[in-house]
Protein backbone atom coordinates (compact mmCIF):
# COMPACT_ATOMS: atom_id res chain seq x y z
CA UNK A 1 0.00 0.00 0.00
CA UNK A 2 0.88 3.70 -0.89
CA UNK A 3 -0.26 6.93 0.16
CA UNK A 4 -0.87 8.77 -2.70
CA UNK A 5 -1.84 12.84 -2.72
CA UNK A 6 -1.84 15.61 -4.67
CA UNK A 7 0.95 18.44 -4.74
CA UNK A 8 -1.06 22.30 -6.04
CA UNK A 9 1.62 25.24 -6.65
CA UNK A 10 -1.64 27.35 -7.15
CA UNK A 11 -0.49 28.87 -9.87
CA UNK A 12 -3.38 31.68 -11.37
CA UNK A 13 -2.81 34.44 -14.34
CA UNK A 14 -5.78 36.54 -15.43
CA UNK A 15 -5.46 34.82 -18.84
CA UNK A 16 -8.90 33.91 -20.40
CA UNK A 17 -7.57 30.42 -21.44
CA UNK A 18 -6.66 29.92 -17.11
CA UNK A 19 -9.67 28.28 -15.01
CA UNK A 20 -7.64 29.72 -12.07
CA UNK A 21 -7.54 33.52 -13.13
CA UNK A 22 -7.21 35.69 -9.46
CA UNK A 23 -5.50 34.65 -6.01
CA UNK A 24 -9.05 34.15 -4.60
CA UNK A 25 -9.77 31.21 -7.63
CA UNK A 26 -6.29 29.78 -6.29
CA UNK A 27 -7.47 29.44 -2.92
CA UNK A 28 -11.03 28.65 -3.32
CA UNK A 29 -10.57 26.13 -6.32
CA UNK A 30 -7.46 24.67 -3.91
CA UNK A 31 -10.09 23.81 -1.04
CA UNK A 32 -12.31 22.39 -3.52
CA UNK A 33 -9.80 20.28 -5.15
CA UNK A 34 -9.12 19.04 -1.43
CA UNK A 35 -12.67 18.11 -0.77
CA UNK A 36 -12.82 16.37 -4.19
CA UNK A 37 -9.74 14.02 -3.77
CA UNK A 38 -11.33 12.96 -0.24
CA UNK A 39 -14.13 11.97 -1.67
CA UNK A 40 -12.51 9.78 -4.40
CA UNK A 41 -10.01 8.34 -1.94
CA UNK A 42 -6.77 9.89 -2.07
CA UNK A 43 -4.72 10.43 0.92
CA UNK A 44 -3.21 13.79 0.65
CA UNK A 45 -3.40 17.62 -0.09
CA UNK A 46 -0.83 19.30 -0.56
CA UNK A 47 0.83 22.71 -1.71
CA UNK A 48 3.48 24.87 -2.73
CA UNK A 49 4.53 28.20 -1.37
CA UNK A 50 6.00 30.70 -3.03
CA UNK A 51 6.79 34.27 -2.25
CA UNK A 52 6.62 37.45 -4.95
CA UNK A 53 4.55 34.84 -6.71
CA UNK A 54 1.29 34.74 -8.81
CA UNK A 55 0.85 31.45 -6.73
CA UNK A 56 -0.18 30.15 -3.43
CA UNK A 57 1.82 31.59 -0.59
CA UNK A 58 0.73 31.51 3.22
CA UNK A 59 -0.36 28.64 3.56
CA UNK A 60 -1.91 28.29 6.89
CA UNK A 61 -5.39 30.23 6.17
CA UNK A 62 -5.21 27.42 3.83
CA UNK A 63 -4.68 24.57 5.44
CA UNK A 64 -7.29 25.87 8.08
CA UNK A 65 -10.26 26.40 5.69
CA UNK A 66 -9.50 23.25 4.12
CA UNK A 67 -8.94 21.05 7.57
CA UNK A 68 -12.54 22.59 8.30
CA UNK A 69 -13.98 21.31 4.97
CA UNK A 70 -12.64 17.55 4.83
CA UNK A 71 -12.20 14.73 7.67
CA UNK A 72 -9.94 12.38 6.77
CA UNK A 73 -7.49 13.56 3.85
CA UNK A 74 -4.01 14.36 5.17
CA UNK A 75 -3.57 18.46 4.75
CA UNK A 76 0.27 19.62 3.81
CA UNK A 77 2.35 21.75 1.75
CA UNK A 78 5.85 20.81 -0.41
CA UNK A 79 7.49 23.33 1.13
CA UNK A 80 7.45 26.04 2.75
CA UNK A 81 10.22 28.55 2.79
CA UNK A 82 11.75 28.60 5.88
CA UNK A 83 13.81 31.55 4.87
CA UNK A 84 10.45 33.78 5.42
CA UNK A 85 9.54 32.10 8.51
CA UNK A 86 9.59 33.65 12.41
CA UNK A 87 9.82 30.09 13.70
CA UNK A 88 7.65 31.32 16.61
CA UNK A 89 4.81 32.60 14.75
CA UNK A 90 5.17 29.86 12.65
CA UNK A 91 4.45 27.36 15.76
CA UNK A 92 1.26 29.04 16.56
CA UNK A 93 -0.11 29.21 13.10
CA UNK A 94 0.81 25.44 12.66
CA UNK A 95 -0.60 24.50 16.08
CA UNK A 96 -3.85 26.66 15.13
CA UNK A 97 -4.07 24.84 11.92
CA UNK A 98 -3.52 21.29 13.19
CA UNK A 99 -6.29 21.79 15.74
CA UNK A 100 -9.12 22.82 13.25
CA UNK A 101 -7.97 19.68 10.67
CA UNK A 102 -8.12 17.36 14.10
CA UNK A 103 -4.44 15.89 13.93
CA UNK A 104 -3.96 15.87 9.95
CA UNK A 105 -1.05 18.34 9.05
CA UNK A 106 1.90 17.48 7.38
CA UNK A 107 4.21 20.34 7.29
CA UNK A 108 6.78 19.88 4.08
CA UNK A 109 9.87 22.87 4.93
CA UNK A 110 13.33 23.79 3.17
CA UNK A 111 15.59 25.96 2.25
CA UNK A 112 12.97 26.93 -1.00
CA UNK A 113 14.10 27.56 -4.47
CA UNK A 114 15.33 30.22 -6.37
CA UNK A 115 12.82 33.48 -6.00
CA UNK A 116 11.16 35.60 -7.84
CA UNK A 117 13.22 38.84 -6.33
CA UNK A 118 16.56 39.10 -5.18
CA UNK A 119 17.11 38.11 -1.52
CA UNK A 120 13.08 37.86 -1.07
CA UNK A 121 13.81 36.95 2.85
CA UNK A 122 15.27 40.34 3.33
CA UNK A 123 11.98 42.34 2.45
CA UNK A 124 10.35 39.89 5.45
CA UNK A 125 12.81 41.16 7.74
CA UNK A 126 15.13 38.50 8.03
CA UNK A 127 19.21 38.04 7.32
CA UNK A 128 22.02 35.54 7.94
CA UNK A 129 24.19 36.33 10.75
CA UNK A 130 27.80 37.09 9.50
CA UNK A 131 29.39 34.80 7.83
CA UNK A 132 26.69 32.64 7.09
CA UNK A 133 24.19 31.88 3.89
CA UNK A 134 20.71 32.54 3.43
CA UNK A 135 20.60 28.58 3.45
CA UNK A 136 21.81 28.56 6.95
CA UNK A 137 19.88 30.55 8.05
CA UNK A 138 16.72 28.31 6.90
CA UNK A 139 18.09 25.82 9.11
CA UNK A 140 18.04 27.73 11.85
CA UNK A 141 14.55 28.81 11.82
CA UNK A 142 14.00 25.03 11.04
CA UNK A 143 15.71 24.22 14.16
CA UNK A 144 14.26 26.54 16.49
CA UNK A 145 10.90 25.68 14.91
CA UNK A 146 11.49 22.09 15.60
CA UNK A 147 12.30 22.67 19.71
CA UNK A 148 9.45 25.01 19.90
CA UNK A 149 6.84 22.14 18.74
CA UNK A 150 7.95 19.85 21.58
CA UNK A 151 5.48 21.87 23.96
CA UNK A 152 8.42 22.66 26.20
CA UNK A 153 7.96 25.82 28.17
CA UNK A 154 10.93 28.34 27.64
CA UNK A 155 9.82 32.34 28.67
CA UNK A 156 9.43 33.84 31.36
CA UNK A 157 6.18 34.50 33.07
CA UNK A 158 5.20 38.35 34.12
CA UNK A 159 4.72 37.90 38.07
CA UNK A 160 1.29 40.76 37.15
CA UNK A 161 0.12 38.83 33.87
CA UNK A 162 -3.19 39.99 32.40
CA UNK A 163 -4.81 36.54 32.62
CA UNK A 164 -3.73 33.70 35.14
CA UNK A 165 -0.51 31.56 34.06
CA UNK A 166 -0.45 27.70 34.44
CA UNK A 167 2.61 27.44 36.66
CA UNK A 168 6.07 27.36 35.49
CA UNK A 169 7.42 28.30 32.26
CA UNK A 170 5.53 29.34 29.20
CA UNK A 171 4.97 28.19 25.68
CA UNK A 172 3.63 28.99 22.31
CA UNK A 173 0.15 28.67 22.48
CA UNK A 174 -1.86 26.56 20.65
CA UNK A 175 0.06 22.99 21.14
CA UNK A 176 -1.05 20.74 18.60
CA UNK A 177 0.45 17.39 20.63
CA UNK A 178 2.36 15.38 17.50
CA UNK A 179 2.53 17.46 15.03
CA UNK A 180 6.45 17.66 15.65
CA UNK A 181 6.56 13.89 14.20
CA UNK A 182 4.56 15.35 10.77
CA UNK A 183 7.04 17.61 10.02
CA UNK A 184 8.79 16.23 6.66
CA UNK A 185 12.23 18.37 5.33
CA UNK A 186 12.62 18.92 1.42
CA UNK A 187 15.84 17.91 0.62
CA UNK A 188 17.77 18.76 -2.59
CA UNK A 189 20.50 16.80 -1.86
CA UNK A 190 21.79 13.70 -0.06
CA UNK A 191 23.81 15.84 2.49
CA UNK A 192 20.33 17.34 3.49
CA UNK A 193 18.66 14.39 3.36
CA UNK A 194 20.94 13.30 5.89
CA UNK A 195 20.47 16.28 8.51
CA UNK A 196 16.65 15.98 8.60
CA UNK A 197 17.24 12.63 9.25
CA UNK A 198 19.46 13.08 12.13
CA UNK A 199 17.08 15.95 13.30
CA UNK A 200 13.97 13.24 12.89
CA UNK A 201 11.88 15.00 10.37
CA UNK A 202 10.30 13.07 7.59
CA UNK A 203 11.93 13.29 3.96
CA UNK A 204 10.00 15.21 0.76
CA UNK A 205 11.84 14.75 -2.15
CA UNK A 206 10.89 16.90 -5.41
CA UNK A 207 10.58 16.39 -9.36
CA UNK A 208 13.95 17.27 -9.43
CA UNK A 209 17.29 17.46 -7.39
CA UNK A 210 20.75 18.57 -7.34
CA UNK A 211 22.47 16.32 -9.81
CA UNK A 212 24.81 14.05 -7.74
CA UNK A 213 26.64 11.84 -10.36
CA UNK A 214 24.73 12.08 -13.83
CA UNK A 215 22.27 9.01 -12.78
CA UNK A 216 18.41 9.40 -13.31
CA UNK A 217 16.46 11.26 -11.05
CA UNK A 218 14.51 8.04 -9.55
CA UNK A 219 18.12 6.18 -9.33
CA UNK A 220 19.59 9.39 -7.53
CA UNK A 221 16.64 9.77 -5.35
CA UNK A 222 16.42 6.40 -4.15
CA UNK A 223 19.95 6.77 -3.28
CA UNK A 224 19.13 10.11 -1.47
CA UNK A 225 16.40 7.81 0.48
CA UNK A 226 18.56 5.04 1.09
CA UNK A 227 20.42 7.77 2.80
CA UNK A 228 18.41 9.39 5.11
CA UNK A 229 16.88 6.03 6.49
CA UNK A 230 20.45 5.43 7.49
CA UNK A 231 20.89 8.52 9.14
CA UNK A 232 17.97 8.18 10.66
CA UNK A 233 18.54 4.50 12.26
CA UNK A 234 22.36 5.82 13.05
CA UNK A 235 20.33 8.62 14.97
CA UNK A 236 18.54 6.22 17.12
CA UNK A 237 14.93 7.56 16.54
CA UNK A 238 12.33 5.28 17.78
CA UNK A 239 9.55 5.87 15.01
CA UNK A 240 9.35 5.00 11.52
CA UNK A 241 10.04 7.91 9.00
CA UNK A 242 7.75 8.50 6.00
CA UNK A 243 9.35 9.29 2.74
CA UNK A 244 7.35 10.91 -0.19
CA UNK A 245 8.59 11.75 -3.66
CA UNK A 246 6.45 14.10 -6.29
CA UNK A 247 5.52 13.00 -9.65
CA UNK A 248 3.86 14.27 -13.00
CA UNK A 249 1.80 11.19 -14.01
CA UNK A 250 -0.91 11.68 -16.68
CA UNK A 251 -3.01 8.72 -17.54
CA UNK A 252 -3.98 9.58 -21.38
CA UNK A 253 -7.98 8.17 -20.40
CA UNK A 254 -9.78 10.21 -23.29
CA UNK A 255 -9.19 12.90 -26.15
CA UNK A 256 -8.59 16.09 -23.42
CA UNK A 257 -5.96 13.99 -22.02
CA UNK A 258 -3.96 13.35 -24.94
CA UNK A 259 -4.83 16.97 -26.06
CA UNK A 260 -3.25 18.05 -23.30
CA UNK A 261 -0.34 15.86 -22.33
CA UNK A 262 -0.35 13.07 -25.20
CA UNK A 263 3.29 14.93 -26.12
CA UNK A 264 4.96 15.46 -22.28
CA UNK A 265 8.33 14.79 -22.06
CA UNK A 266 9.39 11.13 -21.93
CA UNK A 267 13.12 11.67 -20.40
CA UNK A 268 14.89 13.57 -17.58
CA UNK A 269 16.83 16.40 -18.39
CA UNK A 270 19.82 18.43 -16.89
CA UNK A 271 19.79 22.03 -16.24
CA UNK A 272 21.00 24.97 -14.09
CA UNK A 273 18.10 25.93 -11.39
CA UNK A 274 20.83 28.24 -9.85
CA UNK A 275 23.95 29.55 -11.41
CA UNK A 276 25.98 27.22 -10.27
CA UNK A 277 23.65 24.32 -9.44
CA UNK A 278 23.44 21.31 -12.04
CA UNK A 279 19.73 19.97 -11.72
CA UNK A 280 18.23 16.65 -13.09
CA UNK A 281 14.42 17.31 -13.29
CA UNK A 282 12.97 14.29 -13.56
CA UNK A 283 10.84 13.28 -16.81
CA UNK A 284 6.36 13.51 -16.95
CA UNK A 285 4.57 10.57 -17.06
CA UNK A 286 1.78 10.38 -19.77
CA UNK A 287 0.55 7.15 -21.15
CA UNK A 288 -2.28 4.53 -21.23
CA UNK A 289 -2.65 3.07 -17.91
CA UNK A 290 -1.01 -0.20 -19.08
CA UNK A 291 1.93 1.66 -20.19
CA UNK A 292 1.62 3.79 -17.33
CA UNK A 293 2.00 0.72 -15.42
CA UNK A 294 5.11 -0.82 -16.53
CA UNK A 295 6.87 2.48 -16.64
CA UNK A 296 6.28 3.42 -12.54
CA UNK A 297 7.34 -0.11 -12.12
CA UNK A 298 10.60 0.58 -12.90
CA UNK A 299 10.84 3.57 -10.83
CA UNK A 300 13.46 3.32 -7.92
CA UNK A 301 12.50 6.42 -5.75
CA UNK A 302 8.89 5.49 -5.42
CA UNK A 303 9.35 2.09 -4.90
CA UNK A 304 11.25 3.11 -1.74
CA UNK A 305 9.03 6.04 -0.89
CA UNK A 306 5.44 5.54 1.29
CA UNK A 307 3.96 8.37 -0.15
CA UNK A 308 3.63 9.42 -3.78
CA UNK A 309 2.41 13.28 -4.75
CA UNK A 310 0.93 13.67 -7.91
CA UNK A 311 2.16 17.12 -9.40
CA UNK A 312 -1.83 18.89 -10.60
CA UNK A 313 -1.80 21.31 -13.35
CA UNK A 314 -4.77 23.30 -11.18
CA UNK A 315 -4.97 26.14 -13.62
CA UNK A 316 -7.38 23.48 -15.63
CA UNK A 317 -9.54 23.52 -13.02
CA UNK A 318 -10.96 21.73 -10.09
CA UNK A 319 -12.54 19.30 -12.57
CA UNK A 320 -10.15 18.46 -14.70
CA UNK A 321 -7.63 17.95 -12.06
CA UNK A 322 -10.07 15.40 -9.74
CA UNK A 323 -10.55 13.34 -13.30
CA UNK A 324 -6.55 13.40 -13.29
CA UNK A 325 -6.37 12.27 -9.71
CA UNK A 326 -9.41 9.40 -10.17
CA UNK A 327 -7.98 7.99 -13.33
CA UNK A 328 -4.91 6.85 -11.06
CA UNK A 329 -6.32 5.74 -8.35
CA UNK A 330 -8.62 3.61 -10.21
CA UNK A 331 -6.63 2.69 -13.23
CA UNK A 332 -3.35 2.60 -11.92
CA UNK A 333 -2.66 2.28 -8.29
CA UNK A 334 -4.28 -1.13 -8.39
CA UNK A 335 -2.19 -2.84 -10.87
CA UNK A 336 0.98 -1.54 -9.26
CA UNK A 337 -0.20 -2.38 -5.69
CA UNK A 338 -0.68 0.92 -4.20
CA UNK A 339 -4.30 -0.28 -3.58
Amino acid sequence: MKKIGFLSFGHWTPSPHSATRSASDALLQSIDLAVAAEELGADGAYFRVHHFARQLASPFPLLAAVGARTSRIEIGTAVIDMRYENPLYMVEDAGSADLIAGGRLQLGISRGSPEQVIDGWRYFGYQPEDGQTDADMARRHTEVFLQILKGEGFAQPNPRPMFPNPPGMLRVEPHSEGLRDRIWWGAATNATAEWAGRLGMNLQSSTLKFDEGGKPLHVQQAAQIRAFRAAWKAAGHQREPRVSVSRSIFALMDDRDRAYFGRSESDDHFGYIEADTLAVFGRSYAAEPDVLVKQLAEDEAIAEADTLLLTVPNQLGVDYNAHVIESILKHVAPALGWR
